[in-house]
């Protein structure tokens, strides 16, 4: 063959192979536009850009990495279209992929996100339905890889979901599941699974606080909070911090609920979740319940949010509670009933306004000793039962001596001023009747002026201990000189009676 003749047939076997590949490209570039272009659609135009979308697995000769995103796409819409039998049924051929198709860290991705994105559009029982249906699948397909890893993020999601429904047989016997997954074979918890652990233990103290199961919810509160092995996201960590700081509070235990709830603020704010706003009240409400005089904003967590108006109601209750302004602390509760359309802070502040009435009598009896129990109602615009209960709590607690006439409707307070008087006037009284039986009973030398009539001046006055000379030798060796020397005596108990 000559170099010519080579040289063709060179040309003629690399045309021949460049058009293979130009058509094999050409059949990518078809798949891509059409994906593209089916996206463009989907928000002008979502049924006619699912039609698109699922046409595109039929193109590929063989199952790839473009009929997995647009199916993907295709089941978001048709979710969102609430087409839940035709979602679950598309999901179900979306796992075929995860196993050869596309990657296993590219395909858990996606599913989890796809998994994140369902459970956000929840919200009727039909979409609850659907989504359950897709952990399910999701369940039995990545049990059959060996996918332990997100084998265990769909079944903490599936937890999620239940205890949202309340179904707490169902959440606990899961929860026992993946307890058992986390731990070694001394069943002690696994480190390299710790993060896992400390997700299942925060829907575990979740599910004892709604139960309200304190024993078990304190046990296994401070069970996580040992936990040192795990990276938590900070949503996680707020979700234990915000029901260590429920649990609490229903203890009375005001310090460690103030912690406790700062310390979730703190994780919601750094996770970006709405929850802080909710906790914020949370951690304003304990703040009057410790009847503290500190201000929640001084910290540099919480300042940002002094004037947000998602918590003026509660800043405005915070304000009036240290105040003592019991009036507009009552206007502002009247004005905001939203407040109370939380259960929990409709639980506790009831404490809060007993509080501050408790306050509002202590100043309004002040000034008085006996009163009428419907005049502290009516200025304290409560029922006159109300004010007869706040009035017996103080009597009984020691903030107020006096009584209450029932029959009378009134209450006699003791002023602790006039209980004083009457001591020292008890004690002086005291003191004049002994100094009386000391001068009259035991001082004979008073006696002698009876026993003396009819002598002279200077008898008389040496009987006292008097002045002249011989009387008063005569004095000092008869009864008036026995009263002398008895004069010391005297003067001690007229400076004991303070009379000296």
């Amino acid at each position: 063959m000559s170099d010519d003749d080579f040289m063709q047939a060179s040309d003629e076997e690399y045309d021949f192979e460049y058009e293979d590949e130009d058509e094999e490209d050409s059949g990518d570039v078809d798949i891509e536009n059409k994906y593209y272009n089916a996206k463009q659609t989907k928000t002008s135009d979502p049924k006619d850009a699912v039609g698109e979308f699922l046409g595109i697995p039929a193109l590929e000769p063989e199952k790839g990495e473009w009929g997995f995103k647009a199916l993907k796409q295709a089941i978001k819409l048709e979710f969102k279209l609430q087409r839940y039998e035709k979602a679950t049924e598309h999901y179900q051929e979306l796992l075929t992929y995860v196993k050869s198709a596309v990657t296993r860290n590219y395909s858990e991705k996606s599913i989890d996100n796809m998994l994140n994105f369902i459970e956000k559009g929840a919200d009727n029982p039909a979409a609850v339905e659907c989504i359950e249906q897709f952990y399910s699948l999701t369940l039995q397909c990545f049990q059959s890889t060996n996918n332990e890893r997100l084998w265990l993020k769909t079944n903490i999601k599936l937890a999620k979901l239940l205890l949202d429904r309340k179904d707490y047989h169902t959440v606990g016997r899961k929860l026992r599941e993946l307890h058992k997954v986390c731990q070694k074979e001394d069943g002690t918890d696994d480190p390299s699974k710790g993060t896992y652990s400390l997700e299942i233990y925060a829907l575990e103290i979740q599910m004892y606080s709604e139960t309200r199961n304190n024993n078990q919810l304190k046990a296994l509160y401070q069970k996580a909070l040992k936990v040192r092995s795990a990276v938590p996201h900070p949503k996680i960590q707020g979700v234990i911090r915000e029901c260590g700081g429920k649990m609490h509070m229903s203890e009375e235990n005001w310090k460690s609920a103030q912690i406790d709830f700062f310390e979730a603020f703190r994780n919601y704010d750094e996770a970006g979740d709405l929850r802080r706003i909710q906790v914020l009240k949370y951690l304003l409400l304990v703040t009057m319940l410790m009847k503290s005089d500190i201000n929640p904003f001084d910290s540099q967590e919480t300042k940002p949010y002094k004037n947000d108006p998602r918590i003026a109601a509660m800043t405005d209750l915070v304000d009036a509670y240290q105040r003592d302004d019991i009036f507009k602390y009552e206007e502002v509760l009247q004005r905001n009933t939203d407040l109370i359309a939380d259960p929990f802070i409709a639980e506790n502040i009831d404490e809060v306004t007993r509080n501050m009435r408790t306050k509002g009598v202590l100043k309004l009896i002040a000034p008085y000793t006996r009163m009428r129990l419907s005049w502290i109602a009516e200025r304290l615009r409560i029922s006159d039962a109300e004010a007869q209960d706040i009035v017996s709590y103080l009597i009984v607690d020691g903030s107020v001596r006096g009584h209450i006439d029932e029959h009378a409707g009134t209450v006699e307070i003791e002023s602790t001023g006039d209980a004083a008087r009457a001591q020292s006037i008890e004690n002086m009284a005291t003191a004049v009747s002994e100094l009386y039986a000391t001068i009259f009973r035991d001082a004979e030398g008073f006696r002698l002026i009876g026993e003396t009539v009819g002598s002279g001046f200077n008898d008389s006055v040496g009987d006292y201990g008097g002045f002249g000379g011989s009387d008063r030798d005569r004095s000092r060796s008869g009864r008036g000189g026995r009263a002398l020397r008895r004069g010391g005596g005297l003067r001690s108990i007229l400076s004991m009676g303070g009379m000296s």
